[in-house]
């Protein structure tokens, strides 16, 4: 599956216009949001990810919601490319941080087990395996659990993953086996979304369940609910203007765009922009009261 896809970087790296396109296997521009499948495979056990961030790199780099086919890009906070800080001991991501792709986080809906709205945004995935994965991969993961953050009031789900191919993959089937296989990394993980907006200034994150992560059933469910949302979004019968839903492969989709149109948005990209300086702050570490 992985092979199907292939990502095509256009615009100057560390710029504005940096951008992270995707095509599939017959060289077609695709939305890494709305055109590779959520599965991997006829099981629906496993699941495609779309890599937004490789493990131990600072660029918030996000699937962008706003524009057409969707590329990934950098985010951008008051007029400058956003880097996360450094919350000792962690350095950056501490998983590679990625997207499950057709899925979608109502703001419509409240959630019953969370009582929040969702967050506008695909299901975020972080997977644990060993590999650093290289911005634009799409691999396969088995997903194994679920943390709810509310952010800001709003639900947004990370799911932990692992990818297929990971040497201890086929031994892992659900959340206490993280611990066992990745010892402190769910405490770690709790540390890292409660505090990393800290040095930006801004307050604690907050999670429902006592921060306690939910199961890999309980994951899986909230998944199946959210690919029933993007569902609805690509059909239309829900709209969210804050999201391009121009696709390719969905072709009973009143925003299906043929593969020629498709090409002239992929053409139209940039290949330019002003990279940023390098910014020494981005290697600055932050030492909180950790709790």
């Amino acid at each position: 599956m992985a092979g199907k896809f292939v990502a095509v970087e256009k615009g100057a790296p560390n710029s504005k216009d940096f951008r992270v396109f995707f095509k599939n296997a017959a060289g077609t521009p695709i939305s890494p949001l709305h055109d590779i499948p959520l599965f991997a495979n006829d099981s629906s056990q496993v699941y495609n990810m779309v890599v937004e961030v490789p493990r131990w790199t600072n660029a918030k780099m996000e699937i962008t919601l706003a524009e057409e086919l969707n590329p990934i890009k950098q985010d951008i906070k008051k007029e400058k490319l956003r880097f996360v800080a450094n919350v000792f001991p962690h350095k950056g991501y501490i998983w590679n941080y990625g997207a499950l792709p057709q899925t979608w986080e109502y703001p419509g809906h409240v959630d019953k087990s969370t009582g929040c709205k969702g967050d506008n945004d695909p299901i975020d995935v972080c997977e644990i395996g060993s590999r650093v994965a290289k911005r634009g991969d799409v691999i396969q993961v088995k997903i194994l659990g679920t943390l709810a953050l509310i952010d800001e009031g709003e639900t947004d789900w990370k799911v932990f993953a692992i990818d297929i191919n990971d040497p201890v993959a086929d031994q892992m089937e659900d959340v206490q086996d993280i611990e066992k296989f990745f010892p402190g990394l769910l405490r770690a993980t709790v540390e890292w979304f409660k505090f990393y907006k800290v040095p930006d200034g801004k307050p604690e994150n907050q999670f429902a369940f006592n921060a306690e992560a939910k199961n890999a059933a309980f994951a899986k469910n909230i998944v199946t609910e959210t690919h029933a949302f993007w569902q609805r979004l690509i059909k239309k019968e829900v709209e969210s203007p804050k999201i391009s839903c121009s696709t390719v492969e969905n072709t009973d989709s009143p925003f299906v765009i043929s593969s020629d149109q498709a090409e002239e948005i992929f053409s139209k990209a940039t290949e330019g922009g002003d990279p940023e300086p390098f910014n020494e702050a981005i290697n600055k570490w932050h030492f909180l009261h950790l709790q």
